[in-house]
């Protein structure tokens, strides 16, 4: 079972003057998927703390798989994909452009979305709306296919061609 940590960037969350419902969503997809979430942590938009957060994450092998929720827009303090970018090794711009593509069926305001994706060690991070309801529609769209990159991340994945 992958671990997977919910790493929502909201300063009005982290104040408690608003309610994280995003991670909510994350984390219901997750676990009716057969995914265990092992962290959640809400933090302010706040670029190094970002970085500092997700280094965690990833370098002291606590998670597979990291799903950011937030911070993904044209305000000054929407920072995650810059944060993300500055943190991972490989990038996996697949994810989010499967996600803007499916959600302009659904809105053009998906154009807006500045979310990336990538791989820092053994822990892919992807940056996910900070919308409950573009959360879910992206995060069930890109769902079923998460396993098998995080199998072929690790070494798991022993037959990768389909017939």
């Amino acid at each position: 079972m992958f671990k997977v940590a919910i790493v929502c960037m909201s300063d009005k969350g982290s104040k408690g003057e608003r309610e994280d419902i995003s991670t909510q969503v994350i984390e219901r997809i997750m676990i009716e998927n057969g995914y265990e979430v092992s962290e959640k942590v809400l933090i302010p938009d706040e670029f190094q703390l970002i970085k500092e957060t997700l280094i965690n994450l990833c370098d002291n092998n606590l998670v597979d798989l990291i799903l950011t929720t937030g911070g993904t827009g044209f305000s000054k303090r929407d920072v995650t994909p810059e944060a993300t970018e500055e943190v991972i090794e490989k990038r996996v711009p697949g994810i989010p452009e499967a996600m803007r593509a499916y959600s302009l069926t659904i809105t053009k305001r998906a154009m807006l979305s500045r979310a990336t994706a990538g791989i820092r060690k053994n822990t892919l991070i992807i940056n996910m709306p900070g919308s409950p309801k573009a959360v879910e529609e992206s995060l069930n769209y890109i769902v079923s296919e998460l396993k098998h990159g995080l199998e072929i991340m690790v070494g798991s994945a022993s037959d990768c061609a389909r017939k």
